[in-house]
């Protein structure tokens, strides 16, 4: 038997066209109401997971890539996730959910002010997936920020988000003898002017017995950075062998020690998207076919990494290198290093061909695999690297999400792997009970 690990999972595409280019389409769901996503978050609690993270972007991309972003619906259309967590926390009693806030062009007041009316709302089950996405700042009117830069006004952000839930102190009487609310002169009535936002407190909301957990993407430098000092759950990519989990693990926890943190104050949850088949020889047949991807295959990975990286991959010249100075500062190196690797001279075709193709669970060069498979993999790598747990990634559609969950439940539960119970408290409980 392993140890627990924490589970959660990845709305990856967001608050959009739920199954858009599949067959489970035809279902009938409507993904613009939200009885399509409860009936999913429900059968997540029932799985045992310990929250949902709600993607978004809240642009459609630059105009030169907005029609491959729209043409399949895969970098949009997109609602508003923050909008569709008092529906799930309406038919869940448990589970966290972590929409997506973007620290760039949400106001820090309004922020706090939301953040903690769900929290209430939601008996401390609401979390934020703070991301700093600079493509969207001309839709608000503000000026893109370099990478790092941008990093630096999410400090900014969380640290006035954090003073704002703080902002009553002890000022908060609630008596109903004499009807004595609250102190006045107790609550925090600063003024912060900082580098990128001014703002006045105190926050008008009622104050909370702990601060919403805090998620937080981003592997570089800066981003680790920013997860070992303000986060509570880090979402990691890294290869996942042991030796690439412990070295990503470290990372972020001496960031957390910098900051005067241990590991018992953030989880690091390694995001992937397993391909679960029936049996050995399916997980065979599915692998060496994606060994030569299809025209449809082909593009599909284009659209995806131009997506991704808002870069029109396919109007580059597909028979030579990426030229240099093609992405721009908005773009992680992260992302870049995701479709290059260690071999940026190479092709673009070859490029995309190797993210098309799919690898075997046993041999570590992918996800396709048997649930049992699955199962084994995560209980030798939570023994071998000491890891927190994983983030499953996937549509928030009932099809794909009974598919992923349907044989790997009760295959990580025989191995102990996977919680059968909650306990009392909110996200943070969860996250932190074991």
């Amino acid at each position: 038997m392993g140890d627990l690990q924490h589970f959660g999972y990845f709305f990856s595409r967001g608050f959009g066209p739920q199954a858009w280019g599949r067959s489970d389409w035809d279902w009938g769901h409507d993904w613009t109401k939200p009885d399509l996503y409860q009936q999913s978050v429900r059968a997540l609690e029932q799985a045992g997971m310990d929250l949902v993270i709600a993607e978004d972007a809240i642009s459609l991309g630059s105009p030169a890539t907005l029609d491959l972003r729209i043409r399949q619906a895969y970098g949009g259309p997109k609602h508003d996730p923050l909008l569709l967590a008092p529906y799930l926390f309406a038919v869940t009693q448990h589970i966290g959910i972590a929409p997506t806030v973007n620290a760039g062009i949400t106001p820090p007041y309004l922020a706090a002010r939301q953040a903690a009316t769900l929290a209430h709302l939601s008996s401390d089950r609401f979390g934020l997936n703070v991301v700093t996405d600079t493509g969207s700042a001309r839709h608000v009117g503000a000026a893109p920020l370099p990478h790092d830069a941008a990093y630096d006004r999410a400090e900014e952000w969380i640290t006035l988000l954090r003073r704002l839930w703080h902002s009553w102190g002890d000022g908060y009487v609630g008596d109903p003898t004499d009807w004595h609310f609250a102190d006045g002169d107790a609550l925090d009535a600063f003024h912060h002017e900082g580098a990128y936002f001014t703002a006045d407190g105190p926050l008008n909301a009622l104050p909370l017995d702990g601060d919403p957990v805090v998620v937080s993407p981003g592997g570089s430098g800066r981003g680790l950075g920013f997860a070992g000092t303000h986060s509570d759950v880090q979402l990691a990519l890294a290869p996942l062998t042991a030796e690439a989990v412990r070295a990503y693990r470290s990372r972020v926890l001496t960031a957390a020690a910098d900051a005067g943190r241990s590991a018992d104050d953030l989880r690091v949850l390694f995001v992937l998207k397993p391909v679960l088949v029936p049996s050995v020889e399916e997980a065979e047949r599915v692998v060496a076919a994606s060994r030569h991807p299809s025209d449809a295959d082909f593009r599909a990975a284009a659209v995806a990494w131009s997506s991704d990286s808002e870069t029109d991959l396919l109007a580059l010249d597909l028979d030579a290198p990426i030229p240099d100075g093609t992405f721009g500062d908005h773009v992680s190196a992260g992302t870049v290093r995701g479709l290059v690797g260690d071999t940026p001279d190479a092709p673009l075709r070859e490029l995309l061909t190797r993210k098309a193709r799919l690898g075997r669970i046993s041999a570590r060069e992918g996800f396709v695999g048997t649930a049992e498979e699955f199962a084994d993999f995560v209980e030798e790598l939570g023994a071998d690297a000491d890891n927190d747990g994983f983030i499953l990634s996937g549509d928030l559609h009932p099809a794909q999400v009974y598919r992923l969950t349907g044989d790997l439940v009760p295959a990580l539960r025989r191995r102990g792997l996977l919680r059968r119970e909650y306990g009392d408290g909110g996200l943070r409980a969860n996250l932190f009970d074991f």
